[in-house]
């Protein structure tokens, strides 16, 4: 008997509280020039005619005919449809359903949403009157001032004036297009945020990313995870990048390339600043220069790596600033400074610098050296120039002179012409590999024939002044010439030893 009375009260309860939410809602109410029933179509269903107006809390509903559902606290809208969300969000369309209840608007046929700052066009459209939140899942299109944004589907948060896409998004501005997998839009700031993979295009560039934003009101954006930035004739990605298409800068951040397809050479590192108008492009923190070659790429370290684009000359340089070192298979070196102007094909090594080709050690006040494609064809050591060639465990032979001209065959130096100031040491082997004498010379003009490692021949062209000394009549201190360096604890061993300065 008790269960019986407690079940009853729960149920009186239950009824008590569902009567009273029953009386809270709030009714629809209506205007119009004809109002009738029609018990065909149900009961408590009032059909409305001509000029007809919905008010619901503070929003009013407006169109040519209706069903007004009492008992539902629901309508059925036809022809003219406009809600007026508030003062500045007002929707149109062709047919309206709308629940009392819950709030919710859906809405078909030519939809068009408009706010102060964008109409969309859609040909269905659910709005959450309470929630201020409106969702399209069947395609729509955005139209500002300055952008049109079409997508597959589409959420609006009508506080926060934000767009949510998903799927087919495409944003065209005049200078742009862009296309995204997902991307969220403020149609206030003009700012769009993607979180997929996302492809901006215009005449200058190609942008993509997974990640980031576009503030296209300023042509501010930051992009990430996979980021590309290319345009004909330059690439470049990183973790990070940031770019402004007003002031042509970018800066890329982690993980850099910079790749100029056209030289055929590729920068990386782990920070990176492009500043379009100047056609400059500096690599910091771990910068490597690959010069890509079919047989024999050369890769190049430095602090600062610049890459510098003249338009009016179609010229490129690269240039390398502090503890510069290089390597390739037949050619490595170090300098302070390096430029590669790419118009003559010709390396310019600055402040101490040093070279080695097989067994030769080259040092000099300035080194340029002259290629075509893979293949060096010449090399010029300018003020203070000093070769030397290591025999074996013997000695050292040895050049020096104001000016050398080293010439190359198949990337192996043959010939070496020596101008003005002429000094020489060469050790003579005989035919068992035994020493049997030191020539030293003093000569104003040298020539210097080589085959591979070894010395053919040499030619004293002006004023010689030479001798033949016997290996134990020349004390080790007069085997090497003025400023003698043998530096080859310093030369690098593979590509990643080029970051090592000793």
């Amino acid at each position: 008997m008790i269960r019986l009375k407690f079940s009853l009260l729960c149920c009186l309860c239950l009824w008590a509280i569902g009567a009273h939410a029953q009386d809270d809602r709030t009714p629809i109410g209506w205007e119009a020039r004809t109002a009738e029933f029609d018990r065909r179509i149900g009961d408590n269903v009032r059909r409305l005619i001509g000029d007809v107006v919905f008010t619901h809390e503070d929003t009013r509903m407006y169109c040519d005919s209706a069903y007004h559902y009492t008992a539902l606290n629901s309508l059925r809208a036809y022809g003219n449809i406009h809600i007026q969300v508030s003062d500045t969000v007002n929707i149109y369309g062709d047919e309206l359903f709308y629940n009392g209840d819950t709030r919710l608007a859906e809405l078909s046929g030519r939809v068009r949403m408009r706010d102060p700052q964008m109409t969309l066009y859609t040909e269905f459209l659910e709005y959450d009157l309470d929630r201020n939140t409106a969702n399209y899942p069947d395609g729509g299109r955005i139209v500002d001032a300055d952008n049109e944004l079409t997508s597959r589907w589409g959420f609006y948060f009508a506080d926060q004036k934000e767009f949510f896409f998903k799927d087919d998004v495409v944003l065209v501005n005049p200078e742009y297009t862009m296309e995204s997998d997902t991307l969220k839009y403020n149609t206030v700031t003009e700012t769009a945020y993607f979180f997929g993979p996302t492809t901006i295009l215009s005449d200058e560039n190609i942008i993509f990313c997974r990640n980031g934003w576009y503030d296209t009101r300023n042509d501010i954006a930051r992009f990430s995870r996979d980021a590309h930035f290319s345009n004909n004739e330059q690439s470049l990605t990183g973790d990070s990048i940031f770019y402004d298409r007003n002031r042509g800068y970018g800066r890329a951040e982690n993980n850099v390339m910079l790749r100029d397809s056209v030289e055929q050479v590729i920068i990386t590192g782990e920070f990176a600043e492009h500043f379009e108008r100047e056609g400059l492009s500096v690599v910091t923190r771990r910068a490597m220069l690959t010069q890509v070659a079919e047989n024999d790429s050369l890769f190049l370290h430095a602090d600062t790596l610049k890459s510098v684009y003249d338009k009016d000359r179609d010229e490129r340089r690269f240039l390398a600033y502090r503890h510069v070192r290089f390597y390739r298979s037949d050619l490595q070196g170090l300098a302070d400074s390096v430029l590669y102007n790419m118009a003559d094909s010709t390396i310019y090594l600055f402040h101490d610098p040093v070279l080695w080709s097989d067994n030769y050690q080259l040092t000099a006040s300035k080194i340029e050296v002259k290629t075509s494609g893979d293949q060096v064809e010449q090399l010029r050591l300018l003020d203070a120039a000093f070769i030397v060639m290591q025999e074996d465990t013997l000695g050292f032979n040895q050049m020096k002179g104001r000016l050398m001209t080293g010439h190359f065959r198949d990337n192996e130096l043959w010939r070496i012409d020596v101008e003005g100031n002429g000094e020489s040491i060469f050790y003579i082997i005989d035919n068992d590999g035994q020493l049997v004498g030191i020539n030293k010379a003093v000569s104003s003009d040298i020539v210097i024939f080589i085959d591979g490692a070894e010395l053919t021949g040499i030619q004293f062209v002006r004023n010689p002044d030479a001798a033949l000394y016997p290996p134990d009549e020349l004390p080790p201190d007069d085997r090497k010439l003025r400023n003698f360096r043998w530096m080859d604890h310093r030369r690098p061993i593979d590509k990643w030893d080029i970051f090592v300065w000793r």
